[in-house]
């Protein structure tokens, strides 16, 4: 999109000195180019641009540099959760993001955030640094930010614990956590204060997180998990886990971050908030929800094509296509493509009654797990778009 010229927020604040300056908007989702690991930042902001908290509801600002923070959504300051997790995804090797200012930490304005980014086909990370401090309230939230992944069916959240949790105050929190498109991690990291003043602050880590599965999505694909990995700009660490700590948190789905003497700061876990054992690490589920958004960014040149032996083999090619590629980078195992997955659609998966109600859906099995057996589901696509079924077959192939 072309750049615009305006005033910047200096003049929309009030302040009058002269000249004009350069905006870049990029506020349109890319519909042209299909990308993973891109996440929306959900949060509030004390100096954001007076305009963002006059529209009616949160506006979604895309950012594909972190200097662009300041210029599209205002001047961070020092206690800013939502600049730092920018931030961080940024040093992380983050590529472009979107963020969402919200009033206040209302249930409503959380809401009205993620209605905006449910118009988004973009996205497939959802992250809220910013929540109540009040542990019940912020849960409640992290629970309703879930709902919408599962909801929407294409997308996962990053969850983190609170500043002062200990182990067990962690634990629990999984455990008043539900869905499968989530992961929570722990602890909260330190990082260098804006201005350069030589402290530090501590914040949460799922932006440094999301700049690891944007760059490690870009770099091999969702299909390697997003762990033994540095994290950038991370400075300490609010607690130092231990080997018999996370012995204790691991059988939890809980994700720690770890420091290890000449390797550095490190995410050392790649769980999903799920009790399936199937669906229990990140990049399997990612492999997943993958599918299902590449499955609707290509059924948009067949939307009012009749549910018929055309659309199914239409839809078999498009994730044969798909499926090929990921074999191809070594995302699923096997001697041959027919070990590492198989596409079904047809009159089996489709009966007459699923086709009048207008939904269509094709079985995959992927081996991303045991070599020879597949983890099955089916992707239903209906009026809300491509899903991923959280029932699991698991088949042996031979």
């Amino acid at each position: 999109m072309c750049p615009q010229v305006i005033h910047d927020w200096r003049d929309l604040r009030g302040d009058k000195s002269p000249g004009v300056y350069q905006y870049q908007d990029y506020g349109a989702p890319r519909r042209n180019v299909f990308s993973t690991g891109i996440p929306a930042f959900l949060g509030t902001m004390k100096t954001a641009i007076p305009t963002i908290h006059h529209e009616a509801r949160p506006v979604a600002h895309m950012l594909s540099l972190w200097s662009q923070f300041e210029l599209q959504i205002g001047p961070h300051h020092r206690d800013c959760r939502l600049a730092y997790a920018v931030r961080g995804f940024f040093e992380n090797g983050g590529h472009w993001c979107y963020v969402v200012v919200l009033k206040d930490h209302s249930d409503a304005q959380l809401a009205a955030g993620l209605e905006t980014i449910g118009d988004l086909n973009t996205i497939d990370l959802v992250c809220v640094p910013d929540l109540p401090s009040n542990r019940e309230r912020a849960i409640g939230q992290q629970q309703t930010v879930l709902d919408h992944c599962e909801d929407m069916g294409d997308r996962f959240a990053i969850l983190d614990s609170q500043p002062g949790e200990e182990i067990a105050q962690v634990a629990e929190r999984w455990s008043s956590l539900t869905g499968y498109n989530g992961a929570l991690y722990y602890p909260w990291v330190k990082v260098h204060a804006f201005q350069f003043s030589g402290e530090q602050e501590l914040v949460p880590p799922c932006g440094h997180i999301a700049g690891v599965i944007n760059r490690v999505d870009r770099e091999r694909g969702q299909h390697k998990a997003p762990a033994n990995e540095v994290l950038s700009g991370v400075v300490d660490l609010e607690q130092q886990i231990t080997d018999r700590e996370q012995g204790v948190l691991n059988p939890h789905g809980v994700n720690c971050i770890r420091a290890f003497p000449h390797r550095g700061i490190r995410i050392w876990g790649a769980r999903t908030l799920s009790g399936q054992q199937h669906w229990s690490y990140v990049n399997v589920r990612r492999v997943f929800l993958t599918a299902a958004r590449w499955l609707d960014w290509k059924m948009v040149e067949m939307e009012f094509e009749p549910n018929n032996h055309h659309l199914w083999s239409q839809i078999e090619r498009i994730l044969t296509e798909h499926f090929a590629a990921q074999y191809r980078k070594g995302a699923l195992q096997g001697a041959s493509m027919n070990e590492g997955f198989y596409v079904k659609c047809d009159a089996e998966t489709n009966p007459r009654e699923q086709r009048e109600s207008g939904i269509v859906v094709a079985e995959i099995g992927l081996a991303t797990a045991v070599p020879f057996e597949f983890i099955v589901v089916r992707l239903i696509r209906g009026a809300r778009g491509a899903s991923v079924s959280n029932n699991v077959t698991i088949q042996t192939r031979g």
